[in-house]
């Protein structure tokens, strides 16, 4: 379960998180995917659909991740 936190939280002057999702989530707003934002030294993730549960890790253990997944690791949850 992850963190519960309002968009108002966050790495710009005026106190709002800036959420970037990928580009091969498409370019229509309506579609669903996940979001990713650096705040204070942390990634905060969390999917579109349902934006105020959000996931809060540290960047060694997401690019960690991102390694393992590269090398196909979690190939096997995929199928």
């Amino acid at each position: 379960m992850g963190e519960r936190i309002s968009d108002h939280v966050g790495d710009r002057p005026d106190g709002r998180v800036t959420w970037q999702k990928s580009s091969f989530s498409g370019s229509d707003e309506s579609q669903n995917c996940v979001e990713m934002a650096g705040v204070d030294g942390v990634i905060k993730l969390r999917e579109s659909e349902d934006p105020d549960r959000v996931i809060t890790i540290p960047v060694e253990r997401l690019r960690a991740f991102i390694l393992g997944v590269k090398a196909g690791e979690f190939d096997h949850l995929a199928h």
